[in-house]
């Protein structure tokens, strides 16, 4: 089975894109949502992360407090370089069972950051979504509650859009002019027809 690795900057428009994918018939997994999953779910996942950024980190309810996580990771690489470290195995791991119980034409595999994880290795092939700055900003403001120095601040810690195309099989603008669904079934249409 084909997989296509789905990636983008933050805003930049991927689940929309994903969504659309779905009411093709194509399964997705979400390799971000299911990051946030392991860090609630994993005993090991939730105890590795616990010992490398102390219980400082953890709510009154003994979870991991992702606001209080991303104040220490998005402010300093190297704190990233650790999370990931532990995150971004045990999600490869999840993938990799998911796919086992999958039967679409091709699936998609959709991560933020599928270049500077590794887990574009795991994929046949890969489609960036692109979007203007400005837009990215705003939505991801709007979405998230965050301010324009957070966000901006994330994207710094991303390759460029135009990196992302670079290593790329395709690309998807998501700009709110041009219409996605031409440019997602074209895609689809090569995929199915190989």
């Amino acid at each position: 089975m084909l997989k296509l690795g789905i990636t983008g900057g933050i805003g930049s428009g991927k689940t929309t894109v994903c969504r659309l994918f779905e009411l093709l018939g194509i399964s997705v997994y979400y390799a971000d949502e299911e990051s946030k999953k392991l860090l609630d779910e994993d005993k090991e996942v939730k105890d590795k992360v616990v010992s490398v950024f102390g219980n400082s980190i953890l709510n009154d309810a003994k979870f991991i407090d992702r606001k209080k996580l991303a104040v220490i990771v998005f402010n300093n690489k190297e704190e990233l370089e650790k999370l990931n470290a532990i995150l971004h195995p045990a999600v490869g791991q999840h993938f990799e069972n998911w796919l086992k119980n999958q039967n679409s034409p091709y699936i998609l595999k959709e991560a933020a950051i599928l270049f500077e994880s590794g887990a574009y290795k795991q994929v046949d092939k890969v489609l960036t979504v692109v979007a203007p700055l400005e837009l990215k900003i705003q939505r991801t403001m709007k979405r998230d509650g965050l301010s324009k120095v957070e966000v901006e601040r994330r994207i710094q810690l991303q390759l460029s859009d135009e990196e992302k195309v670079k290593r790329s099989d395709f690309a998807i603008t998501n700009n709110e002019q041009e219409l996605l669904i031409p440019q997602v079934l074209a895609i689809h249409r090569q995929l199915v027809d190989k």
